[in-house]
């Protein structure tokens, strides 16, 4: 009886496994997590993540309100943001930086000020986003460096690939202005690069941008959702050497994103989370943006479909959660890239395909093979029991 149980069990598990392999990762699936993100967000959830890192309550916001903005809720979006813009969004930042709060809190929200914009317009929500443009251009044009400062003493390039990438939502969305910025940082990025691989690095001199680490999985994985806006063609140079260095297939399955390029050793922080095997669950959830944005789909659904699998999704017909709902930062973070798309750029064209999705076979063939071994006592047993009745007769 124990047997047959555990064979039922074993039966239940590879087939909720190969439905989550093989399914449809649509709208309707990220406005379920968008339902229990609101819910979390309402309970209390922002608080609890800032106690986890120091953008968590600025993060889980943010993610929620541009997500929406990619569905085109305006309201909810605008709620998100209502909440950045209070003395609780600001606290982890100074406002005695250049621009006031730093290039972090200045870049997110002019991102999602102008992702609302872009849904519907707004007189007074446009003279916040004109102003907000204006400080940033001010502050970039008159520093030494491309890399504006987040935290006193400390730059990291994503943050202002992110500014920048707001300077040039604007010039989409308004009369252009902010042309001669762009040009200039991205001069002043392609002098900066990390020179054990060509990318962006994690972090940088405030003085002068010079790189002071490698370019990084975490890092790297939300500069390219975002330089897709700013530069299409360096943007698709940047990926394609990223994609070389940093994705992998651990135990030959995959794929995942590993934290630090090959050869760079290092440990897991509080940006990247713990290290399996070198990979960081963070990077590889925002890779999944950076690859929509790319069109490259086939790695965006490969990647889809492993978080599906080692993510342990919670699903009723009105919500869906990540690892039982206990990171709703997570939860974010995948909406997310689930729903990425240029906001400013073109769609761009698939680069060329590297088999990503062949990995689900051998999972598929495993969990076949897991049934099969499962049911083979129960088959015995029944054949043993079998022929000791008819030996009695």
């Amino acid at each position: 009886m124990l047997r047959k149980v555990a064979a039922v069990v074993v039966t239940l598990v590879a087939l909720v496994a190969a439905v989550r392999l093989t399914g449809d990762h649509d709208t309707a699936d990220v406005r379920r997590q968008l339902t229990f993100l609101r819910s979390a967000l309402d309970d209390g959830a922002a608080a609890e993540a800032q106690l986890l890192f120091p953008e968590g309550y600025f993060f889980l916001y943010a993610l929620y309100g541009l997500t929406q903005a990619d569905l085109g809720n305006e309201s909810e979006a605008r709620w998100a943001l209502e909440r950045l813009e209070t003395p609780e969004g600001r606290a982890p930042f100074s406002a005695q930086l250049t621009p006031e709060y730093g290039v972090f809190y200045q870049g997110w929200t002019n991102w999602l000020r102008g992702g609302i914009l872009a849904v519907r317009p707004d007189p007074v929500l446009r003279e916040q986003f004109e102003a907000s443009s204006a400080a940033l251009a001010r502050a970039f044009d008159a520093a030494p460096t491309p890399y504006l400062t987040a935290y006193p003493g400390q730059a990291w390039p994503v943050d202002s690939t992110v500014a920048i990438a707001s300077l040039r939502l604007h010039d989409k969305l308004f009369p252009p202005r902010y042309g001669g910025t762009v040009a200039r940082w991205l001069a002043g990025v392609r002098t900066r690069l990390d020179p054990a691989t060509g990318l962006l690095p994690h972090t940088v001199d405030p003085a002068t941008g010079a790189p002071t680490s490698v370019a990084r999985g975490t890092s790297q994985s939300m500069i390219l959702r975002f330089l897709t806006d700013i530069d299409p063609t360096f943007a698709r140079e940047q990926y394609l050497h990223f994609r070389a260095l940093f994705v992998t297939r651990p135990l030959r399955l995959g794929p995942a994103v590993r934290e630090f390029p090959p050869g760079s050793p290092g440990s897991g922080d509080v940006d990247s989370g713990p290290l399996v095997w070198g990979v960081s669950l963070s990077a590889t959830a925002v890779t999944l943006g950076a690859a929509r944005v790319q069109g490259d789909e086939g790695l965006a659904d490969s990647l889809a479909d492993y978080g599906e699998l080692a993510g342990v999704p919670v699903t009723t017909p009105w919500t869906k959660r990540y690892a039982a709902g206990q990171l709703p930062i997570g939860d974010a973070f995948l909406a997310w890239s689930k729903t990425a798309r240029p906001w400013v750029s073109a769609p761009q064209s698939a680069p060329a395909p590297d088999g990503n999705r062949w990995w689900r076979v051998p999972l598929l063939a495993a969990a076949a093979l897991a049934v099969l071994l499962a049911w083979l006592p129960v088959a015995r047993s029944a054949g043993f029991s079998r022929n000791r009745h008819q030996a009695k007769k």
